[in-house]
C-alpha cells in the first residue's frame, strides 16, 4: 500500500573514482557530467572565488566553466588538472568525491532524473535546482521521481522478469543452503517474549506475540477479497477472516502478518523485491510455528533412530505437510548435514516451486527459471499421483544424470487442483529416512527429449500429423504481473475496507 513510510535513501548514483580517472584519454573524459558540475561548483563557493576567478586561474571563459557547472560541457583533461591545482586537490580526490552533503546530492539526483528519457517523454518543464529552492522542496521533488520510477518498475513486471526473479531468489537461497541466521535469531527473540519453552507454539502464545507487538486483532467477514489479512498501522490493528473460515491456516496468516511488521518491509520497489519479502515473511512464521530449538532436537531424534519422516515433523508441530516440508529444508543442512531439494508440482506436470542444494537436476527455461517448466514423468513428484494409496507417503530411488535420488511425497489437493509435494536427498543420506527400504525404484535419463518428452516411436507412427490439440495456457503466462505495489491486491478494496472499520 503506498501510503506505507518509505526509508530514505541517501546513496547517491556511483560517482567516478581513482580507477576511472586513471582510464581517461589524453584528450578527452567522459564522466558523470552532473555530479562532477556539482562538484566544481561546490568547491569554488567554498573558497569563496566567483567564475570570473576561476577563470583567471584556469585560463578559461567563465561562461565555459558555467557549462561545465551546469553538467553541459564535457571537460578534457588538461581542464581537470587545471581545476584540481586551482581548488588544492587531486584529480582523483575532483572526479571521484562523494557529494559534499544531502543538498548536494539531491541537486544530482534531481538533475539526472529530470534528464532521462522517461521524463523527457512526458513533455514537463525541467526545474534547475537553484539556492533559492528550499531543501524541502528538493526532497519533494525527488521523492515523487522515486516513486515514479518504482510504479513503473512494478508496473512492468512481466513473466520473464518474475521468473528471473524466482531464479534469483533460488540462487540466494542456495548459497545460504536455505537457512537464514538472522530471521532464526529474530525468531529466537520472539519467542522469548512469551515464554516459548517447547512444542508446538499455542494459539494463545501468538495472541500473546501480537499483544506484545501492540496490535489488536480483529475477526471480520468483510475482508477484502484479494487479501489474507490487513494490518491498519495507523491504529496498530491486524485485521483477519472469521476463524474457522478460507483454506489456510489462521495461526499461519496472523504470523505472517506480524513478521511483515518485525522485519521492516516496506513498499516493496521492484518484483524481486516483493518475492524476496514474500520469502521472508512465510520464513518467520514457520520459525515461530516450528521453532528451530525443538524442531533440532526432535530431528536429530528421529535421525538417530534412522526414522527422520516429514509427517511426523508435521504431526508433531500441528502444521501442514508443505509447512513442515519446508521449514525441513530450513533446518536439513545447517543442523543435520543433510542436502536436500523440494518440490511442489501440479498433476499436470507442471513445477510450481522447487529449490535445491544437492545438485539435483531441474528442468530450466533459457533464463535459468524452473518454475512453469514439466517435470520428468519418472521423478517422485510424478509418479505419486499413480500411487493408490494416499494416506501414507510415497518413496521411490530415482537414478537421474546427477546421481541417485531417495525421495519421499504427498499430494494434497488445494484451489488451483491436486499438487504432490516432495523432499529429496542424494542416495547416501536415505538411509536416515523412514521409507528407505522402498523397493520403488525408476529411472529418468531427461534432459534427452526420448526420456519422456518424446513419445514413443509406434505411437508416433501412427498419430503424428493426424492430431491438433488446443493447449489450456495459463493466464499467467500471456499477461503482465497484477498491478500495484503489492501485486495481485486490489489497493482501492483495502483502502475501503479500512474506511469502514476505522470509523468503528
Amino acid at each position: 500500500m503506498t501510503n506505507l513510510p518509505q526509508r530514505p535513501s541517501d546513496a547517491p548514483h556511483r560517482p567516478w573514482g581513482a580507477a576511472e580517472a586513471a582510464e581517461l584519454s589524453a584528450d578527452d573524459v567522459s564522466v558523470d557530467l552532473i555530479s562532477l558540475g556539482k562538484q566544481i561548483r561546490h568547491l569554488r563557493k567554498q573558497r569563496e572565488m566567483s567564475l570570473e576567478d576561476l577563470g583567471a586561474a584556469v585560463g578559461s571563459a567563465p561562461s565555459q566553466l558555467s557549462l561545465i557547472e551546469n553538467g553541459k560541457k564535457e571537460p578534457k583533461l588538461s581542464m581537470l588538472r587545471a581545476l584540481a591545482k586551482a581548488f588544492g586537490v587531486s584529480s582523483d580526490e575532483l572526479l571521484g568525491a562523494e557529494p559534499p552533503n544531502r543538498r548536494v546530492a539531491l541537486e544530482i539526483e534531481l538533475e539526472r532524473a529530470q534528464r532521462s528519457g522517461q521524463y523527457r517523454s512526458l513533455g514537463l518543464p525541467s526545474v534547475k535546482p537553484s539556492t533559492r529552492i528550499p531543501t524541502e522542496a528538493l526532497e519533494a521533488l525527488v521523492g515523487l521521481h522515486r516513486e515514479v520510477d518504482r510504479q513503473v518498475n512494478l508496473h512492468t513486471a512481466t513473466p520473464e522478469e518474475a521468473r528471473r526473479a524466482n531464479t534469483e531468489l533460488r540462487r540466494r537461497m542456495r548459497d545460504k543452503d536455505n537457512y537464514f541466521a538472522d530471521i532464526e535469531a529474530e525468531a529466537r527473540t520472539l519467542l522469548g517474549k512469551v515464554d516459548y519453552s517447547g512444542g508446538p507454539l499455542s494459539q494463545h502464545q501468538i495472541a500473546d506475540l501480537a499483544a506484545h507487538l501492540r496490535f489488536t486483532l480483529h475477526h471480520v467477514d468483510d475482508l477484502p477479497h484479494s487479501t489474507r489479512s490487513v494490518t491498519d498501522l495507523k491504529h496498530r490493528r491486524i485485521y483477519l477472516t472469521q476463524v474457522g473460515t478460507g483454506s489456510h491456516d489462521p495461526r499461519t496468516v496472523l504470523l505472517q502478518a506480524l513478521a511483515s511488521y518485525v522485519l521492516e518491509h516496506e513498499v516493496p520497489r521492484t518484483y524481486l523485491e516483493f518475492l524476496g519479502q514474500r520469502v521472508s515473511t512465510n520464513y518467520l512464521a514457520a520459525a515461530l510455528l516450528i521453532p528451530e530449538s525443538s524442531a533440532v532436537a526432535f530431528l536429530r531424534s528421529a535421525m538417530s533412530d534412522k526414522e527422520v519422516a516429514v509427517e511426523d515433523l508435521r504431526d508433531n508441530f500441528a502444521v501442514s505437510y508443505e509447512a513442515a516440508a519446508h521449514r525441513f529444508t530450513n533446518l536439513a543442512t545447517h543442523h543435520l548435514g543433510i542436502r536436500t531439494h523440494f518440490q511442489k508440482v501440479h498433476k499436470s506436470g507442471i513445477i510450481f516451486k522447487a529449490y535445491e542444494n544437492d545438485d539435483v537436476a531441474f528442468p530450466a527455461d533459457p533464463t535459468g527459471a524452473i518454475e512453469g517448466q514439466s517435470i520428468c514423468r519418472y521423478w517422485t513428484s510424478r509418479q505419486v499421483f499413480d500411487v493408490p494409496d494416499k494416506f501414507n507417503a510415497f518413496n521411490q530411488y530415482t537414478d537421474t544424470a546427477t546421481g541417485t535420488y531417495w525421495c519421499t511425497a504427498r499430494t494434497e489437493r488445494s484451489a488451483d487442483g491436486l499438487f504432490s509435494l516432495s523432499i529429496g536427498v542424494p542416495y547416501e543420506s536415505a538411509k536416515w529416512f523412514r521409507g528407505k527400504e522402498t523397493r520403488a525404484r525408476s529411472v529418468s535419463r531427461c534432459p534427452d527429449p526420448d526420456c519422456c518428452r518424446n513419445p514413443p516411436r509406434q505411437l508416433s507412427k501412427a498419430w503424428a500429423g493426424q492430431v491438433w490439440p488446443t493447449a489450456r495456457a495459463a493466464s499467467s503466462q500471456l499477461a503482465a504481473m497484477p498491478l500495484g505495489s503489492f501485486p495481485g491486491v486490489d489497493e482501492t478494496e483495502v483502502y475501503q475496507f479500512l474506511e469502514r472499520h476505522s470509523k468503528g
